[in-house]
């Protein structure tokens, strides 16, 4: 790039910015106990630990997109932020492993759980399912339409052709935001409500988490979307993107689990609405 190193790693001079992102993230976790607990400080305290935590995570990958510009991001560098993005991800299935561990145990188990279910699944409670082959089906063919779009705006790159990288990266935000937007009329329509019995609890946070990601994920596409018109990226040196396409690929292959153990099998033989 700009500049180069004649050692293979990079010395991180003292920064603030790690610390503030767990003060960030901290305040923010914290709020939302306060708030789910309707105690004080509930409804400003998230919204302050998210302002710090974003501010944070601003000023973070500022540095590290200036220090690849400086060169700083050597061969070996660049081989241990992989595996440092690999262990996120890794992290990221234990996460979604424990929503689903959360509704086997409830779903496969229901007479041992009599007093938390109702003895049957889903509880009694609900009178109707989402159904899986409505608004849940055309969002699964959504996520895997932006699959194939991040990969070709990734093979655009590696060979040299920025439009096609643009326009793969448009096509993938836009099918993101497509998705969450339905997401959200899926949740306003839904037939159960959130908090109230254990499907819908486990149901939403397994899905609502998943929403989330899809927007941290179309997020970082619009920053390596304003990267690629900004002239960032190389063939031979674009982790950036790489790291972002990595994610949003998890998140396609997460969905599909969820589409079929929560939506398909999780209502099978149930009331859709």
């Amino acid at each position: 790039m700009a500049g180069t190193k004649n050692h293979d790693y990079h010395i991180l001079p003292p920064d603030i910015a790690p610390l503030a992102t767990t003060i960030g993230a901290l305040t923010f976790t914290s709020g939302l106990v306060l708030f789910m607990h309707d105690m004080a400080g509930g409804k400003f305290v998230p919204w302050l630990g998210l302002a710090i935590l974003l501010a944070s995570m601003f000023m973070w990958f500022s540095k590290i997109i200036k220090e690849a510009h400086a060169g700083d991001h050597t061969p070996v560098v660049q081989l241990h932020q992989r595996y440092g993005m690999i262990l996120f991800i890794a992290s990221e299935v234990m996460f979604f492993v424990g929503w689903f561990w959360a509704f086997f145990d409830f779903s496969l188990f229901p007479s041992t759980l009599a007093e938390v279910v109702g003895g049957q699944w889903p509880p009694k409670a609900i009178e109707a399912v989402m159904d899986p082959f409505d608004l849940p089906l055309l969002n699964t063919l959504i996520l895997l339409c932006s699959g194939t779009t991040v990969t070709w705006a990734h093979h655009s790159l590696i060979h040299g052709d920025r439009d096609g990288l643009k326009k793969g990266l448009w096509a993938t935000i836009l099918l993101g935001v497509l998705f969450s937007c339905i997401q959200a009329y899926e949740y306003v329509h839904a037939p159960f409500p959130f908090g109230q019995n254990t499907y819908g609890s486990a149901f939403y946070m397994a899905t609502g988490f998943h929403g989330f990601h899809v927007i941290v994920g179309t997020i970082m596409l619009i920053v390596c979307l304003k990267r690629a018109y900004n002239g960032d990226f190389t063939p031979r040196q674009h982790f950036g993107f790489e790291a972002a396409a990595w994610y949003w690929h998890f998140v396609d292959v997460v969905w599909l689990f969820l589409f079929v153990a929560i939506y398909v099998w999780g209502g099978w033989g149930y009331p859709t609405h």
